[in-house]
C-alpha cells in the first residue's frame, strides 16, 4: 500500500513504492545542532567527500555530521553537527538548500539504508527514503533524485518523489552512477548487466546504448554536462577511454600508467578540453581531450551548450565531426609512428600534465577550477589548488593548500 504526504517547504512530496520500505515527512528539527552550538572536536573521522554538479563547492562527511565549503575562494560555509553519527554520503544540489544525505553505520537515528532529504533553510529533515540494503550512492539534478543500491538504480521524479525508472546492474559497491546536468538533456551512465559494460540512457530520447567499455570491471566514469560525452575507467586502471553516448563509438583512449592502480575521480573541464584522473599513485594527470567543442571559455559553467558538437549523430562519419587536429597534444612514445607493428603501448597518449601531491592523501578527488587550474580534496583533510600550463604541460604548480578538517581517516 502506498502513501503520500506533502512537504510545507519546497515542492517535495514523499511516496512509497515497490522496493522502498517506508518514506515519511520528518518533523524532528533537532536532530541536528546549529555550528554554533556545536561540540568542540579535535580529532573526528571524515567518511567521504564529493563536488557539487559545478565543482564550485564540496561537502564532507563526517563521524559527527557534515559540513560544506566554498572552493573560490576557499571557505567553510557551514557545518551541521548530528547527535546520533555522521554521514556516509552527503549530495549537495548546486548550491541550493537541498542536499541527499545517507548515515554511516554508527548512525543509529539515520541507518546506511535511508536517503533523508534535508532541507537546511528549514534545518530539518523533511522526507526520507528506506530500502532493504545499504544505499550505495545518490545523484541529484534539478528534476531527479537517483538512489544506487549494489544491483539495483532507482530513478525518481524530484517534484513528487515518484519512481520513474527501475534499471538492474552487475554487483555495484561503488556505487557508480552519473547523471549530464544541462536542462535541455536528460543522461544517465551506469554499470551494465557484464563485466566492462556501461548503460547509458538517454531518457529524453526514450532510448538507452550499451558500451562495452573495459575487459575488466567499471572503477570510474564521468559524463560531460551535456551526457554526449562519456569517459571511463577500469579497476586495471592504466587506460582511460572516451565514448560517444549517442552511437558508443570510442573517441580517444589515453594511458595514465603501466602499473595497476586504482581510480579515485574522474572529472572534465566544462569545455570538453581537459581530462583530470586521480588514483592511489598519489598523482593527478591532466589528458587534452581531441573532441570539438562550441566554445573555448572555460569559466562560463552553466552556458547554454557545454559538451562536444555530434554532428551527423547517425552517421558512421560522426567521428570526423568529433576529433580535431592535436594542438596542445598529449605526448606519445616516440615508436608510435611504429603503430600497428609495436605492442600498443608504444603508440599511447601519455597525461599532458601532472601534479604530484607531497603528502600521504589517502583517497582524493579531482576536478578543475578557473583559469587552467585544478582542485584536489583529500581524506586526510586536504585542500589544493594547482595550475597548468595549458601550451607546454609539465609539472603543475601549487597555487594553495589547506588543511580544513584535523582528521583521524584511513585509507579505505
Amino acid at each position: 500500500m502506498t502513501s503520500t504526504t506533502l512537504s510545507t517547504s519546497p515542492p517535495l512530496f514523499a511516496r512509497t513504492s515497490a522496493e522502498p520500505t517506508q518514506t515519511h515527512i520528518s518533523d524532528d528539527p533537532s536532530s541536528f545542532m546549529q555550528s554554533q552550538d556545536a561540540p568542540d572536536i579535535d580529532q573526528i573521522e571524515l567518511l567521504s567527500v564529493s563536488w557539487n554538479q559545478d565543482y564550485g563547492c564540496f561537502a564532507a562527511g563526517t563521524s559527527q555530521g557534515f559540513r560544506i565549503y566554498n572552493c573560490q575562494p576557499f571557505k567553510e560555509t557551514f557545518r551541521r553537527d548530528l547527535k546520533s553519527g555522521g554521514f556516509k554520503i552527503v549530495e549537495m544540489l548546486f548550491r541550493c538548500n537541498i542536499l541527499a544525505l545517507v548515515g554511516g553505520n554508527s548512525n543509529f537515528h539515520y541507518p546506511p539504508n535511508k536517503v533523508i532529504i534535508w532541507d537546511d533553510h528549514q534545518s530539518r529533515c523533511i522526507g526520507e527514503f528506506a530500502f532493504r540494503s545499504d544505499v550505495r550512492g545518490v545523484k541529484l539534478r534539478r528534476d531527479r533524485i537517483v538512489v544506487i543500491l549494489e544491483h539495483k538504480i532507482y530513478v525518481y521524479s524530484f517534484m513528487d518523489l515518484k519512481l520513474l525508472h527501475q534499471i538492474e546492474t552487475l554487483a555495484n559497491p561503488r556505487g557508480l552512477c552519473c547523471l549530464a546536468h544541462h536542462s535541455n538533456t536528460s543522461v544517465l551512465a551506469c554499470p551494465g548487466l557484464h563485466r566492462g559494460q556501461v548503460r547509458i540512457e538517454h531518457f529524453g530520447l526514450n532510448r538507452m546504448k550499451l558500451i562495452n567499455a573495459h575487459d575488466s570491471h567499471i572503477a570510474c566514469l564521468t559524463l560531460t554536462f551535456d551526457g554526449l560525452l562519456l569517459v571511463t575507467a577500469s579497476t586495471k586502471g592504466t587506460l582511460i577511454r572516451i565514448f560517444n553516448t549517442m552511437e558508443g563509438t570510442r573517441l580517444q583512449e589515453v594511458r595514465r600508467g603501466v602499473d595497476r592502480a586504482d581510480i579515485y575521480s574522474l572529472a572534465l573541464s566544462p569545455n570538453a578540453q581537459w581530462l583530470a584522473v586521480s588514483s592511489d599513485k598519489g598523482t593527478v594527470h591532466i589528458f587534452h581531450l581531441r573532441v570539438r567543442v562550441f566554445g573555448e571559455d572555460s569559466s562560463s559553467r552553466q552556458s547554454s551548450v557545454q559538451g562536444p558538437a555530434l554532428f551527423h549523430q547517425n552517421s558512421s562519419t560522426s567521428l570526423d565531426a568529433l576529433i580535431t587536429p592535436s594542438t596542445g597534444a598529449n605526448p606519445g612514445s616516440s615508436l608510435s609512428f611504429m603503430r600497428g607493428v609495436l605492442p600498443k603501448y608504444f603508440s599511447s597518449e601519455w597525461s599532458f600534465a601532472q601534479f604530484h601531491l607531497p603528502e600521504d592523501t589517502h583517497q582524493f578527488i579531482a576536478a578543475f577550477g578557473s583559469q587552467n587550474t585544478v582542485i584536489i580534496v583529500g581524506l586526510n583533510g586536504s585542500f589544493y589548488r594547482c595550475s597548468f600550463d595549458p601550451a607546454n604541460g609539465g609539472e603543475m604548480l601549487q597555487q594553495e593548500y589547506v588543511k580544513f578538517l584535523e582528521t583521524d581517516s584511513r585509507p579505505r
